[in-house]
Formats: C-alpha cells, structure tokens, sequence
C-alpha cells in the first residue's frame, strides 16, 4: 500500500532523464536511493538547491558485491570446516577430494549370474556368492557358482555369465546360449580409481553426486567452506505474519521468502527478527549482530520511518553502492558495516526485493560461500519488453524451447510473475524485441543444480 502522493517505481518509469538517474544526497552516507515506498513508507521529496547523485550502474553493481566480498573473505580470514556427509550438501570444498581406496576395493561382479571358470559346460556348486560376504573359494577349471550383482569375485574366474545367457541340461550342467569373453562382467578392483588418486578438486560444489562418491570414497567428513551467516532483519510496522490483510495492515511476502532463498545461494540463516519501524531496535540488531551478511527489508528510501539510511550513518558504515540503475529494485544499498561484514539493503516491494536479492546479495554470498560464477548466457525473447529509458529492467520469464517468454505481473509489489518464472530477464535501457538475445539469470531452484537444496 502506498501514501497518497508517494512516488513508485512504476511512476518513475516515466520520470525525465535527470530524475530518473540523479538522486538526492544530503550527507556522505545519507543517499536517499529510490522513488518506490517501503509497504507506504512515503518518500522525501527532492529540495530545490540540494546536490544530486547518480545511482550505480547494474553490472558495475554486481562487481562491487563481488569486491566487497573478496575483501571480506580475505578479513574474516575463516578456517576450513570439518563437516559429516550428512550436513555437507551445498557447501564448497576447501581440500581435494583423494580416493582413500582403490574403486571397486576388490574384484566384483557386474551383473547376477554365474562365476565361471574355463570353458564350458560347467558344474554348478551348490552354494552361491554374495555381495557382502568374505572372498570364496577358488574356481577350478569346468566349475562355477551363482553371483549376485556387487559379490566378489573367487579367485581364478574366467568370466560372469549373465543370468539370461545361461541354460541347464538334464544333467544339470551349465551351457553358455552366447560366446563367453575373458573378463566379461567382472569390474576390477581400481576400475574407476586408485587409492591416492584426486578424484575432485578445490572448489567443487558438494552435490548430492558428490557425497555419494565421498562415501564411495571411504569418507565420513568432507573439509569445506563454511557457509556465510546471514541475519535478516524485517522492517515495518504494517506487516502482518498470518490471516489476511485489514486497515491498511499487509501480509508480510519477505519473512517467509527470503531465508530459503539466502539458504539457496549459500548461506546459513542464523536469526530472522522484525524490528517494524523502530530506529532504535534496528541500531540494536545492527550493531550486536556477528553475522557475515546482515539482509535488510524496506527502509532503503527516505522516508519519516525509513531507517536504515540513518542507522547506516550512526555507525559510520561504508556505503558501498546507494541505489542501482535497475528497475524494480532501484532503492537497494550495500554497506561494510564491519571490516568483515556488509549489510545488504532490499528495497520493501517484494519483486524489488528480489531484484535487491540477485543483484547485490547472490555476488556477495556466491563469493563469501566459494561457489563457482554461473556461466552466463543469453536466450532469444519470444515477445518484445518495454523498457526503462535509461535503467536496466529485471523482467521475470520462463524458458520454452530455445526462447525465454516475459511473464506479466511484474511490477515492484508483485509475486505472481516471480512465482512462476524460470529466470529473470536482464532487459537493457530502451528494451527488447521480440527475438532480441538477452541475458538470462536463472533461479536457483531452476537450474537444476545445488541451488535446489533449501536446508
């Protein structure tokens, strides 16, 4: 809900060249960085006389985050962590993955059938292999013995004889329906590795196929990265947690979104508090916290509540970026708070929010976590996008075919876009045409990576 009067990022869609890039700036820190309100909060209204800034360019940004981070990495100085397989999903490996064992560890068979030694027809023993038990007995030349997939092979075995190529006679004496090579079936001890060989190196995201050939590897830890801790501190008086929207009260969409989506690039929520619209309880939060990466909701602009700008300010934070040329989402800021910690500040409107989200925190977390960059890549649009005359816009679309179709529903207030898209779009100033290539950021639980895994 916004106050009567109150400028929106829609509105400002339409604004002139000079307002739609230059923002006011009272102070070094106190950058009013938007037009859009946090749930109502109204903005300040530009002075005559006072000095304009410029907001930060988009991809510049990005690089920001990514310095910033580096810079925090190479501050906080964090030690390598032991973690068991069970807890280690996500994270980023910080040793080389060295096969503790040869795989297989011993001769084994490939399929269910039979043991066979030297030419056939053979006797059958009566007795049969299985995985999971000592090494049998040796075959002699014209014997063999049932084998289950995975059982060790006895010594001197010639070969595996599948269960369907195999057939009996009268005198219960086993024949081969097809020729039997040397060697067939049968997976040698080493196969796939020997012990001491690296089988991953650093830098490896630990995926669900990793931690099986972790275990397959001998291992019960892995040594990995520990993930950022991120606190998100959730700002409004007018947020409601459950029923249904009453007197200009809303629902709040961030508490329940942004945790799983911090979890999903990377980082370990450690607190979720809401201050509502309290300067001195967000001073408290800010400056007690011991997180990595505080992540702030609303408050960004410069309005009678909007907090964080003052707050920032009070404690001689370094404002990194103060406003990106990016629509929804241009009021989002980053902060040092701390030689080792930064403070990302998400505009309130929720898909401005998660403009703030991809823009500023997934840089920040993907480089504080030791995560590989997604590669980039561009798709062609399937219809054209109108676009901001001078900011890049972030069009939510989902992915057909060779193409990517620009959802509707997007505007700074909205989810029902986001909810249902693939990626984002990263439409340039002046927009796209239909079949115009253009840049895709996927959403973590599109790619059909690590980024799925929400715990």
């Amino acid at each position: 809900m916004t106050a009567p009067g109150t400028r929106t990022d829609e509105d400002a869609e339409d604004l002139d060249v000079e307002e739609a890039l230059a923002l006011v700036k009272e102070n070094p820190g106190d950058h009013p960085a938007a037009h859009a309100p946090h749930h109502g909060h109204g903005t300040a209204p530009h002075r005559p006389g006072e000095p304009r800034h410029r907001a930060t360019p988009w991809p510049e940004a990005r690089t920001i985050a990514e310095r910033a981070a580096r810079a925090g990495v190479r501050a906080a100085r964090r030690a390598p962590v032991s973690v068991s397989l069970d807890t280690a999903l996500g994270l980023t490996l910080a040793a080389p993955l060295t096969a503790l064992t040869d795989l297989p560890s011993f001769d084994s068979s490939a399929m269910d059938g039979w043991a066979v030694a030297g030419p056939g027809p053979w006797t059958v023993r009566a007795e049969g292999v299985l995985a999971g038990h000592a090494e049998p007995e040796p075959l002699t030349d014209g014997e063999a013995v049932r084998i289950a997939t995975g059982a060790r092979i006895p010594p001197d075995t010639t070969a595996v004889l599948r269960t369907e190529h195999g057939r009996s006679d009268a005198k219960d004496r086993l024949h081969s329906t097809r020729e039997v090579v040397h060697g067939q079936d049968i997976r040698p001890r080493g196969q796939e590795c020997r012990s001491g060989d690296q089988l991953l190196s650093v830098g490896t995201v630990v995926t669900p196929a990793v931690l099986g050939l972790a275990a397959a590897a001998g291992y019960d830890t892995l040594t990995a990265v520990p993930r950022p801790r991120v606190d998100v501190l959730v700002l409004g008086d007018e947020l409601l947690t459950q029923g249904l929207p009453h007197d200009g009260l809303i629902r709040d969409a961030l508490g329940p979104m942004l945790p799983p989506w911090l979890r999903a690039l990377g980082a370990e929520v450690t607190a979720v508090q809401r201050i509502g619209d309290d300067a001195e309880a967000l001073h408290r939060a800010v400056t007690t916290s011991d997180a990595d990466v505080l992540v702030t909701t609303g408050g960004t602009a410069a309005g009678p509540v909007d907090h964080v700008h003052p707050t920032l300010r009070r404690i001689d934070a370094e404002l990194l970026v103060d406003g990106v040329k990016v629509r929804p989402g241009h009021p989002m800021l980053l902060a040092r708070t701390k030689e080792n910690q930064h403070l990302v500040g998400l505009p309130g409107n929720p898909l401005a929010a998660v403009s703030g989200l991809l823009t500023l925190a997934e840089p920040l977390l993907r480089i504080l976590a030791a995560r590989p960059a997604p590669e980039p890549y561009t798709l062609p649009l399937r219809d054209a996008v109108h676009g901001h005359p001078y900011d890049t816009r972030l069009v939510p679309v989902v992915l057909r075919g060779d193409g990517a179709v620009p959802l509707h529903y997007n505007g700074p207030a909205m989810l029902r876009g986001i909810a249902a898209a693939d990626a984002l779009a990263v439409v340039p100033p002046g927009g796209a045409r239909s079949g115009q290539e253009t840049e895709l950021l996927d959403l973590p639980w599109a790619t059909g990576g690590i980024g799925v895994c929400f715990t």
